[in-house]
């Protein structure tokens, strides 16, 4: 099947999504996240496959999001769940207005249409993606790197047959590309899919945005910072700092760039203590907008929060920073400033998550400014239309003076 063949059939199914119920879209997750249970078997053994095909091949922070094991699995699976609770996203009235007497219009929210979906990497993107596009009725396309094919072919294999048995849930809500050249047919197919989300390395998202019409929702870079206030806590400090990161460092979450109010007493201290924990401090990079992707963190002595705001405003990627600091004032004025989808006071950046926001899952995280920012959930893949509801009103009426808006909120 040619891909123009298959982006139809996504757009046909997102039509059909329209009329199919919330009870169907839930039992339809639940078949899925029982499905996935069912084969973890099988999933593991097509993840060894292509962990063995990409030793020595790829760098150590792909392998780690290649890698999926128990925990992540589970994660995965009570993700999809956790789904299934959330509200309704489709057909909620967002505004309800009456414009005169029997013309009445309502702001409604719906779906966006369908989805293509590239990734790198990381094979448990694809349950994630697949139940929010499911709960919020869109269809999706998904094209997952050549390092996780036997896992990412097992997962949908196992989606699909669960998607299979749930009565009156259309054909064609999940599908996957293989090939490079589908990429490039990806981008170009503006006719049928309404908005790309990249989940890679910088270079994958940057060439995406440059090589499509079609509205792309993500972030190139993972560019994160802390600043230490001077009254910032020793052991709050030192805990925030290494989770953020050490617990998973290639995250596009993990901590960056660490910036040290000059005036902090237990600066030799703590940097002891996050070389104890195997994290390697350099404090003269080649430059302060990279991603490190691994236990190595930047560090800088700064005058004063003014200048840890500019330095992060300047060098950061708009996703995730946090001040530490018992300073209520301070970490107001880093809050309101500091001008990125996440801004954290007193914990770890590692919480920058659809999962632990109480998303259920997350197609990713957003550093854009229209639409979706932060990790975007549920919501992030709804729009809304505009329903206006009369009895024969035309405009020459208002133009002429002979009827006037009255404007009143239902």
């Amino acid at each position: 099947m040619d891909f123009e063949q298959i982006a139809q059939n996504a757009k046909t199914a997102c039509l059909d999504m329209a009329e199919v119920t919330t009870d169907v879209k839930n039992n339809a997750l639940l078949a899925i996240a029982d499905e996935l249970e069912k084969h973890a078997k099988e999933i593991f053994e097509a993840n060894k496959i292509d962990l063995e095909q990409a030793r020595d091949i790829v760098s150590p922070s792909v392998f780690n999001r290649l890698k999926l094991d128990e925990n992540k699995m589970r994660d995965m699976i009570q993700g999809i769940r956790d789904v299934v609770n959330l509200p309704e996203p489709i057909g909620k009235t967002l505004l309800a207005r009456q414009l005169d007497d029997g013309l009445n219009l309502y702001k409604i929210s719906c779906p966006i249409g369908v989805l293509g979906i590239i990734f790198e990497a990381r094979p448990d993107v694809i349950a994630q993606i697949s139940s929010l596009a499911i709960k919020s009725s869109n269809t999706v396309i998904l094209k997952g790197g050549k390092e996780s094919i036997n896992t990412n072919k097992t997962i949908l294999s196992v989606i699909n047959n669960a998607l299979e048995q749930v009565k009156d849930f259309p054909k064609n809500v999940v599908q996957q590309v293989f090939t490079h050249e589908e990429v490039a047919e990806m981008l170009e197919c503006d006719k049928y899919i309404d908005l790309i989300i990249p989940r890679g390395s910088n270079k994958l998202v940057k060439y995406i945005k440059e090589n499509t019409k079609i509205p792309v929702l993500g972030h190139a870079d993972g560019i994160c910072h802390i600043f230490l206030d001077k009254n910032a806590d020793f052991e709050k400090a030192k805990n925030i700092i290494i989770d953020s990161k050490t617990q998973y460092p290639s995250a596009c979450n993990a901590v960056e760039t660490l910036l040290i109010h000059k005036n902090f007493e237990q600066t030799e201290e703590l940097l002891k203590s996050l070389e104890n924990a195997g994290i390697t401090l350099i404090s003269n990079p080649e430059t302060w907008a990279f991603e490190h992707g691994d236990k190595t963190l930047a560090y800088k002595i700064v005058e004063n929060i003014e200048e840890a705001i500019t330095h992060i405003n300047t060098y950061g990627s708009g996703h995730t920073d946090c001040i530490i600091t018992e300073d209520e004032e301070n970490a107001e004025k880093f809050m309101q400033k500091v001008d990125s989808a996440g801004v954290y006071h007193n914990v770890s950046t590692r919480f920058a998550d659809g999962f632990r926001y109480g998303f259920g899952a997350e197609v990713g995280i957003s550093t854009n400014k229209t639409h979706a920012r932060g990790p975007v959930g549920l919501e992030g893949l709804t729009i809304y239309k505009y329903k206006l509801i009369g009895n024969g009103h035309i405009v020459k009426d208002y133009v002429e003076g002979k009827k006037q808006f009255n404007h009143k909120d239902l």
